[in-house]
């Protein structure tokens, strides 16, 4: 469904990514492992379209994109939950999930009933502001906002940064759902190894911006895999 060859992108005379290779697959989880300034970050904004690569090629459903607007990107089924989480802090959880409303056609402008499943606490608190939700309630605003769209590509930037234990304990098991689904490609990108390697269908390492590592889980030996994360 995704698939990324040969990536470079630039910032200036900086090269933040050389060369780097992934894909992704309905029914299986891509998880980008590495240390902080290593590319992580620089890697989803290029494939979500926020910036523009200077090499290679990005494709989706056969299609190359490389040069499409971010929002083009949206309308075709790939959606980010950006590190930080974004949400607009002077809207209700409401408005906030009512925003992802703006690229679909007007008959799917409605909060499917499956986000409320995954993330009960949003359903208790449609009337709150979002600015006055914990960091971990965000986060799972952050998602919900994003599956709004009816992605067919997901894209999570550091889902558990800042977020306490049990929310990410429900945060890893709506992932993991979304997975079993079979109809969503996910693109995890994480710090945590713990938390990602028990999620990880297939891993990509990152270091100084090139893919040090790129590998199915099950063809990996975990303390190898750690060591490289850390490396």
């Amino acid at each position: 469904m995704l698939d990324v060859t040969e990536l470079d992108l630039h910032y200036g005379a900086a090269q933040a990514l050389r060369a780097v290779s992934l894909s992704a697959r309905p029914g299986r989880i891509t998880c980008v492992l590495g240390r902080n300034g290593v590319g992580k970050t620089s890697l989803m904004r290029a494939i979500m379209g926020q910036a523009r690569i200077s090499g290679g090629s990005i494709r989706w459903e056969g299609d190359e994109i490389g040069r499409l607007s971010p929002s083009d990107r949206a309308r075709r089924g790939i959606a980010i939950v950006p590190q930080g989480r974004e949400i607009f802090p002077l809207l209700t959880v409401e408005e906030n999930l009512e925003t992802g409303f703006a690229g679909l056609p007007r008959e799917q402008r409605f909060v499917p009933d499956e986000i409320y499943e995954l993330f009960p606490v949003l359903k208790k608190m449609l009337r709150r502001r979002g600015g006055d939700l914990s960091g971990g309630q965000q986060q799972q605003l952050a998602i919900g906002r994003a599956l709004v769209t009816r992605p067919k590509l997901l894209i999570l930037d550091e889902p558990t940064e800042g977020i306490q234990p049990s929310i990410i304990k429900d945060i890893g098991a709506a992932i993991s759902l979304l997975r079993s689904r079979g109809d969503m490609a996910i693109v995890l990108v994480e710090q945590y190894f713990d938390f990602a390697w028990e999620l990880a269908d297939d891993v990509v390492v990152l270091d100084r911006g090139e893919a040090i590592l790129a590998s199915p889980r099950d063809r990996l030996d975990r303390e190898e895999a750690a060591a490289r994360v850390s490396l």
